[in-house]
This record gives C-alpha cells, sequence and structure tokens, in this order.
C-alpha cells in the first residue's frame, strides 16, 4: 500500500482491491476484468496510464469490460466518473506516470474521498450511507439497505448495478459493516497519533520554574537534617554542621552542573 495512503483508508482499500479482483497480494495490480491478464503482450503495471487508456477499448471488445487494476478502474462508467482520464485531470496527472501498484493505490484513495471518506471517518456520514456510495463506486460491494440503483430499487446486500447482467455483489453486508467499523476506527487513532505528534515532546522546565526541582531541594533538605539527627551530629558545633551541609550541598550541584541524567531527573536543561 502506498505510503501517503493514511491507516483507515488503506485497511478499506485492501478489502475493495480483494472483493474486486479476488486476491489482495501484488499480482492483484496488474489483474484486467476476466482475469485475462496473461492473454496480454506484458504487465498493466509497466505500462503508462495513457498506454492503459489506449488499451482499454480493446479489451472490452475482447473480454467485455475495459476495468483494469486492482480497483477495475473504468473507461467508461454508468454511474460514476472512475474512468482514468477524469482520476488524471482531478489529480493533475500528466498521463505519462506508470500504473504502478502505488499510484493506484493514490488513485484509489482520491475515489475514496471522492466518495465521503473524510466524513464518514470523522463521523459525519452514517455507514449506510457512505456503504451506499462505495457500492455506486465498486460493483463487488453491497449497498447496506435498500435504496434506488442504477436500474431500479434493490434490497440490502445487493450489488447497486444488480439487474444489468453484468455485476453483482460478491461480500455480504454484515463484513462489509464489519470492516467500516475498523476502518472508522483506525481513521480516529491515525487522527489522535498525529495530534499527539503535532503537539511536539514535552519538554522540561527550566531550573527557576521547575517544581520538581524546588520539591527535590526540600526533600533533600530534609532528609539531611534527618540524617544528622539520627547520627546524633547535631550536638555538634554549628560550624562543623554548617561544614558537613556545605560538603553535601557542593556535592549536589556539582552532580547536577555535571550529570545530564541527573538534571533530566530532576526536570532541568
Amino acid at each position: 500500500m502506498d505510503k501517503t495512503v493514511p491507516p483507515g483508508a488503506a485497511i478499506l482499500l485492501d478489502f475493495i482491491r480483494e472483493a474486486e479482483v479476488g486476491r489482495g497480494d501484488r499480482a492483484s495490480y496488474d489483474v484486467i476484468y476476466g482475469n485475462n491478464q496473461d492473454k496480454l503482450p506484458r504487465p498493466i503495471t509497466s505500462m503508462t496510464l495513457d498506454e492503459v487508456e489506449a488499451a482499454q477499448p480493446g479489451w472490452t471488445r475482447r473480454f467485455g469490460s475495459s476495468a483494469a487494476g486492482g480497483y477495475q478502474f473504468m473507461r467508461n462508467t454508468l454511474d460514476a466518473p472512475r474512468t482514468l482520464r477524469d482520476i488524471e485531470g482531478e489529480m493533475g496527472l500528466s498521463g505519462s506516470e506508470r500504473f504502478t501498484p502505488e499510484l493506484q493505490d493514490r488513485m484509489a484513495y482520491h475515489l475514496l474521498k471522492r466518495r465521503g471518506y473524510k466524513d464518514f471517518a470523522a463521523g459525519r456520514m452514517t455507514p449506510a450511507e457512505f456503504g451506499r456510495r462505495l457500492a455506486q463506486e465498486w460493483a463487488s460491494l453491497p449497498v447496506l439497505a435498500e435504496t434506488r440503483g442504477a436500474k431500479g430499487k434493490v434490497r440490502r446486500g445487493q450489488s447497486y448495478y444488480a439487474g444489468d447482467g453484468l455485476n453483482k455483489a460478491l461480500v455480504r453486508p454484515e463484513r462489509v459493516e464489519a470492516m467500516l467499523q475498523r476502518v472508522r476506527a483506525a481513521a480516529r487513532r491515525a487522527e489522535a497519533a498525529g495530534e499527539d505528534a503535532a503537539a511536539g515532546p514535552v519538554r522540561p522546565k527550566p531550573i527557576g520554574r521547575s517544581g520538581r526541582f524546588w520539591t527535590w531541594l526540600l526533600t533533600a533538605g530534609g532528609s539531611i537534617v534527618t540524617a544528622l539527627k539520627e547520627l546524633n551530629l547535631v550536638a555538634l558545633d554549628w560550624r562543623v554542621q554548617l561544614a558537613i551541609l556545605t560538603v553535601i550541598v557542593g556535592f549536589a550541584a556539582y552532580a547536577i552542573t555535571s550529570m545530564p541524567a541527573v538534571r533530566q531527573a530532576l526536570g532541568m536543561k
């Protein structure tokens, strides 16, 4: 999957590709309608977009459809502009790009966004509505509720194009619904992770503003006094006590200034 496709969309595209061509591996990107790719002189992933478009009318005559690639891009469609040329124009492609798996992923993600993927991922579109839109784009997917299809009323579980004599749903609606739950959850996790990353790392406060430092200082002072009492050193002359305290504090200051790990633990720069 192309790395620019976000996690939720990547999960959904893997699902769609397997529904459309019956497989999800690298070879799925070379499939043409009817699994006739072995009859071509070379794999379509080695061809440019212009070359694929030029060959599609011949595939229609020979095999019955121009559908090409892992997402079965068409030369002509009944309901939606899913032709390579339409997508090229919308994405600003020149036609000289190679029809690689990565490019196919990006083009399919473009179709998802056109069908409302971002609204669905954000919870602004119901699964049933998004499912209907996906079924309009990919005939192998079923509608999730009764609706008006391309050839009349279609029931839940049927292809949007039921009745055209060519297309039928290849996936049960329950599988699509479960997949859409996974997709939305993955999209939300990715969004949350992105927000955390955008906030940047938490930086420790400077020594003058660090509550952790002052807590440490008071705690250390209290510990020293307690130790003096336990050792019965409080009976010593005050000058001797001051000297002992000075040595201890000096050692602590040396540790703070010369040891990065100590400064980090105390929340200092």
